[in-house]
């Protein structure tokens, strides 16, 4: 077992995430924490460049009638090849190949297409990491899978000007190779294949992840949502006016013992629509509620998660 740092004797500070090279690291590649990040260029922007094209791409497909654009939608979903490159995620719990990535695809292009379509429709639904608040199955692992897959290309960019910073990469008996990986092109917006040098680190390429890139947890999880915007919005759904003239609230541990409140991927749906047919949209102050708390990791947090 080995961090990247020791495995290569590189003993300045990297901008990287120090991995361990020989196990799937408890972190992930977390989209929404890519969208608050200034650095690093060019690479930050060339990443959110091709996640806003892709799932501006998807959405386009999705509010298509076109039958082409439909199976256009899909197929983009489902040529996911598992990023095992980077060491981060679980390997159990990602697309475990090429038939993983079929059903998941399957599974998201589903929820897009009908429960959520009139999400996407009046543009409540704007961002990939936004997926995982309604799709059931679509969490860290995927959600990391899947980012991690369209900004394969930036990823590989920035190893690239890594292994020019760090001639330590290519030197001492550490060597590099050149792949076929598949990429998103946000020019021609399909995927495509592109040839790209990366290490090798006990004979298996490495692709380096920049630093605040990945969390232990999504920012933007179900979860979260469900605790904060949604039980928030059922709480003024139900606030009552006692004898007195004073506003009563429910509590939420009370909330969370109805059965159309119950804690889950249906009822951030359903709440969510229900604001929206009250021209309040959710997501939006979700997202405005999650950047106002943003906070990076620590080097310390960061070295326990990668323990």
């Amino acid at each position: 077992m080995a961090q990247i740092t020791t495995h290569c004797r590189i003993s300045s500070p990297v901008p990287f995430l120090d991995v361990d090279v020989s196990k799937d690291n408890r972190m992930f590649v977390d989209p929404h924490s890519i969208r608050l990040q200034a650095k690093p260029q060019p690479f930050l922007s060339e990443a959110k460049h091709a996640i806003d094209s892709f799932f501006g791409e998807i959405t386009a497909c999705v509010l298509s009638r076109s039958p082409a654009d439909e199976r256009r939608g899909l197929d983009m979903l489902q040529h996911f090849e598992e990023p095992w490159e980077t060491r981060l995620g679980l390997a159990k719990a990602g697309f475990s190949g090429h038939g993983g990535a079929e059903e998941i695809g399957a599974l998201i292009w589903g929820s897009l297409s009908t429960d959520l379509r009139a999400l996407v429709r009046v543009g409540i639904l704007q961002h990939v990491e936004e997926l995982a608040l309604f799709v059931k199955g679509v969490d860290r692992d995927i959600t990391s899978d899947v980012t991690t897959r369209v900004v394969f290309g930036a990823l590989a960019n920035f190893t690239a000007q890594m292994m020019i910073d760090f001639p330590e990469f290519r030197s001492g008996g550490n060597r590099s190779e050149k792949f076929d990986r598949q990429v998103w092109d946000p020019a021609a917006l399909t995927w495509a294949q592109r040839r790209i040098e990366l290490p090798v680190v006990n004979g298996k390429p490495l692709l380096l992840v920049p630093r605040d890139w990945a969390r232990h947890t999504l920012l933007m999880s179900a979860g979260r949502f469900y605790e904060t915007s949604v039980l928030s919005y059922a709480q003024l759904e139900q606030t009552v006016f006692g004898s007195d003239g004073k506003l009563l609230k429910t509590r939420k541990d009370d909330l969370k013992e109805q059965d159309a409140l119950a804690r889950g991927r249906a009822t951030n749906l359903s709440v969510t629509l229900r604001a929206k047919s009250k021209d309040e949209n959710l997501v939006a102050m979700f997202r405005q509620f999650v950047d106002d708390r943003y906070e990076p990791l620590t080097d310390e947090e960061i070295r326990h998660l990668l323990r």
